[in-house]
């Protein structure tokens, strides 16, 4: 089926005119129209994240199958990334239980076995498999938001790790965040010191796996607010955290 095209008006830097010019040869690209619509969409192709994994603890497994509003926590959890433009979804837990494997049948998600101490360890296990940006979330976290937004804003600072942000009054039960600017300059593991709260999702770049030990909470974020490569984004969606 010949997908339908709509007609619009630009503006656009002569400079930048001239050297679409440049690429339209004739042969693969026959006209300006097809040269921008030809670069707009690998640009945003380039800009984009592809990979999400879901950190879930052995002990929470049962949470992943809770039931909300007709569907399971997890079945929420994958239709957001799929809506976000995820096309490959890693779950990573500890001996997952036959009712866990039996949930993902048709769904698009591969179980990673990990046995390592701590979700930061647990993490590690990814590191032959992910080679570019990838998110992170809390196995007993549901969020509902522009992701896409928040991978721009990743790429945009090129730092190691982005952090979803909530605002919460009472905030002892989640990470709190010191922010300066966009930077997280200290992070504390629920302390209730600030009513800035992690939201339990991440963008990270895959150089990350290089600090991966222990926990990202306590160990990875800390050292990470240290050497200025932590990023904060507001979500400003839909939250909630049933671990």
């Amino acid at each position: 089926m010949k997908m339908k095209k709509e007609k619009i008006a630009i503006s656009i830097d002569s400079g930048v005119l001239s050297l679409l010019d440049s690429k339209v040869d004739g042969s693969m690209l026959r006209s300006r129209s097809q040269a921008i619509e030809y670069f707009l969409g690998k640009g945003l192709q380039e800009d984009s994240v592809t990979i999400a994994v879901l950190l879930l603890r052995g002990g929470q497994q049962g949470i992943a199958l809770k039931q909300i509003h007709g569907k399971s926590l997890l079945q929420h959890q994958v239709e957001f990334f799929v809506s976000s433009g995820i096309k490959t979804l890693y779950l990573v837990t500890q001996s997952p239980s036959r009712e866990l494997r039996e949930s993902l049948v048709g769904l698009p998600v591969e179980i990673v076995e990990a046995n390592k101490r701590g979700n930061a360890g647990a993490l590690s296990e990814l590191s032959e498999k992910i080679i570019s940006n990838f998110v992170v979330m809390s196995g007993d976290t549901l969020n509902h938001f522009d992701l896409r937004r928040m991978v721009s804003k990743h790429r945009a600072l090129g730092k190691l790790a982005t952090m979803g942000l909530m605002t919460r009054e009472k905030a002892s039960a989640y990470g709190s965040v010191v922010l300066d600017g966009d930077f997280i300059v200290d992070f504390r593991e629920k302390t209730g010191s600030s009513h800035i709260v992690n939201a339990g999702i991440y963008v990270f770049k895959p150089e990350i796996f290089e600090l991966l030990s222990g926990s990202l909470e306590r160990d990875v974020f800390p050292k990470l607010a240290k050497l200025k490569e932590l990023v904060g984004h507001f979500t400003y969606g839909e939250y909630e955290h049933y671990g």
